[in-house]
């Protein structure tokens, strides 16, 4: 496990982004966890965030020309991503979307840098993938070239079709999807003291019952 990992778990266990219980998901099913990338609500724990995402893109050897947030949860971590790319000293471009278009002013629903080149689109987790694939209509509208999504963490669950989400996009979309985290890593780092046995023996179950094979 890489220490951006390790890292990045850590701060979903302080701030409660990762919560063990009994959570109904959208699908119906009783999940012993849940994740919630919104209760990243301070300064420094979006930066801390940030600098994870980045070092998740530097490890993935992806070459990308710009950055994408789709509205409403990637816009600040766009942000973010790209101020710690500049921190590394690099000066990425990046650009978000509006949910509904402005009829005044600059108009439109792209703010930011001009879609352009190869772009990686930025966001939490992906559930139904509806603002994953809308971000890539928009910027193949833009004449730019979506080539990857780098998400907190990949859920690694079966879908109806037997696929998972991220299985699902990659195949769908024709991009790559990066998590910082999936499901089978989290149990490893939980299994060191992150969880009691129970909630380890719950993930488990739901991952034997709903997950996709690694």
């Amino acid at each position: 496990m890489s220490a951006y990992q390790t890292e990045f778990l850590q701060l979903a266990l302080d701030h409660e982004v990762l919560k063990f219980g009994e959570f109904t998901l959208k699908s119906g099913r009783k999940s012993p966890y849940f994740f919630n990338l919104g209760r990243i609500s301070s300064g420094m724990a979006m930066r801390a965030l940030g600098s994870a995402y980045a070092e998740a893109l530097s490890v993935s050897g992806i070459q990308y020309d710009m950055l994408f947030g789709p509205a409403y949860k990637g816009i600040p971590l766009v942000t973010a991503v790209a101020c710690a790319q500049a921190e590394r000293g690099i000066d990425m471009p990046y650009a978000y979307n509006r949910k509904e278009a402005k009829d005044h002013g600059e108009g439109g629903t792209l703010v930011g840098a001009a879609p352009r080149g190869r772009v990686v689109i930025v966001d939490d987790v992906l559930t139904a993938g509806t603002a994953l694939r809308e971000a890539v209509r928009l910027l193949k509208d833009a004449g730019a070239e979506p080539v990857a999504a780098v998400i907190a963490l990949d859920r690694q669950e079966k879908g109806p079709s037997g696929l998972s989400a991220v299985q699902e996009m990659e195949r769908d979309a024709n991009i790559r999807i990066i998590p910082l985290v999936t499901v089978q890593t989290m149990l490893g780092y939980l299994a060191g003291g992150g969880a009691d046995d129970a909630t380890l023996a719950a993930i488990r179950a739901y991952q034997a019952q709903y997950g996709v094979s690694p």
